[in-house]
């Protein structure tokens, strides 16, 4: 199983390659959901209206299993997928490549633009701070108050997130556990007494 990928660690932004007059400026964002993603090429739309093709890749998922290539208007082929081709070659996901072109009134042909689209999404990509993010999930764990120390010294031994503490006569905690760590956790939780979870 897999409890790890690789993504950008911030967005980059207008980053410029010239050809033949066409300016293309390239973007990366870091995306999870689709709702990140629509934000993303809704402000790219919003701060370039006049360009002439706002053309983007995506891919996301712990394998890059939902992912899309958009021409946005140039020849099928020439614009979306060679910057999702530089998603592979980086071997990122969770990323949103847009490649925004400003027509300079020289056509590149099929061939050149392929090459331009693809050069844009790679000075881009190589701008960014590539991570390698651990995937991790949710455990909500109700306890007798008294064994507090017993359940906050688990889970910073497994450098678990604490997002909520509620310390009522029954406490429950809500953390954000290391996916890996999740058996072990589990293990550990199913032989202290008086202790629910629920992962």
């Amino acid at each position: 199983m897999q409890f790890e990928y690789k993504t950008i660690a911030s967005p980059i932004e207008n980053t410029l390659l010239k050809e033949k007059g066409s300016k293309f400026i390239g973007f990366a964002f870091p995306v999870t959901n689709e709702e990140e993603l629509k934000n993303a090429l809704e402000k790219i739309r919003t701060e370039h209206p006049k360009a002439t093709h706002h053309c983007y890749a995506f891919r996301m998922g712990l394998n890059g299993e939902n992912y899309r290539a958009n021409d946005d208007g140039e020849p099928s082929g020439s614009a979306g997928l060679p910057i999702y081709n530089q998603l592979l070659a980086h071997e990122i996901t969770n990323v949103l490549v847009i490649s925004v072109r400003y027509y300079g009134g020289t056509k590149l042909g099929v061939s050149g633009l392929v090459k331009a689209y693809k050069e844009s999404a790679k000075i881009t990509l190589e701008e960014a701070d590539i991570i390698t993010k651990e995937l991790e999930t949710d455990i909500e764990i109700l306890f007798n108050f008294n064994q507090q120390n017993i359940i906050f010294t688990l889970l910073s031994k497994f450098d678990a997130r604490i997002i909520n503490f509620d310390s009522q006569e029954k406490a429950s905690i809500v953390a954000k556990i290391k996916l890996k760590h999740k058996d072990e956790i589990s293990e550990t939780l199913n032989n202290l007494q008086f202790v629910e979870y629920k992962v």
